[in-house]
């Protein structure tokens, strides 16, 4: 039996990777800010801020084979308008969260032999888009925090991120909440569709998987080919 521990696990990709998880030979520990759950067969939800709060360890199996850190946001708007303490409190979510998180976690995640961490980048990193100044800064460092945990923490801890096109979930709702936006952002993707959270969460599932053995340090696209097919 695995054990599983997924921030963010109560809407969006990070819902959508629990509920895979449930279906395995698996427990699974999620947490949500503010779309509370209830707990359900192998899953324990726990109300959790990532920027205040201390994660709290009783009751948790000594060994934590899979971490996967989904908190997020999209704030598009010029970079001018963008404030000093904008730019801070999202840094805080994307980045100073995950590392709070992986510190806290680590001697448990150690202790299972081979464990898996998966972060969240986006495609923004890569290419330059209009209003992306905030994400992209955060995210870039998501990246950097990946390639060096992977070095640091092998051969015993994998550490990977994944890094999607528009996806549609909550986060992006203002984005896709027409059929005329939908239709706009699944005709600039090479396959005609905009991802689901279900899409990107079977790869996290996957790189959390003794499957992904022999992966780390990498930034999987899941974008439906944004990122390197131009038509």
């Amino acid at each position: 039996m695995r054990n599983y521990i997924i921030i963010g696990g109560s809407s969006g990709i990070g819902e959508g990777i629990v509920n895979l998880l449930e279906q395995e030979e698996a427990t699974v520990l999620a947490t949500y800010n503010n779309n509370e759950k209830q707990d359900r067969n192998k899953i324990r939800y726990l109300q959790f801020d990532a920027l205040n709060d201390t994660l709290n360890l009783d009751g948790l199996p000594d060994e934590i084979h899979g971490l996967a850190y989904c908190p997020g946001t999209i704030n598009l708007k010029p970079f001018h308008r963008f404030t000093d303490e904008d730019f801070i409190e999202d840094f805080k979510i994307q980045v100073l969260g995950a590392t709070k998180i992986i510190k806290q976690l680590l001697p448990k995640l150690k202790k299972s032999k081979e464990a898996s961490i998966v972060l969240f980048s986006t495609v923004a990193v890569q290419f330059g888009f209009n209003f992306h100044s905030q994400v992209s800064i955060s995210k870039g460092a998501i990246e950097g925090l990946t390639r060096s945990l992977a070095s640091e923490l092998s051969p015993n801890i994998r550490v990977n991120a994944i890094a999607p096109a528009l996806t549609n979930t909550s986060l992006a709702g203002k984005l896709l909440n027409t059929p005329e936006k939908l239709s706009f952002h699944a005709e600039k993707n090479p396959l005609k569709k905009v991802g689901e959270a279900k899409d990107v969460a079977q790869a996290a599932v996957f790189l959390l998987s003794e499957k992904a053995s022999w992966i780390t340090g990498q930034i999987l696209h899941v974008d439906g080919g944004f990122s390197n097919i131009k038509q």
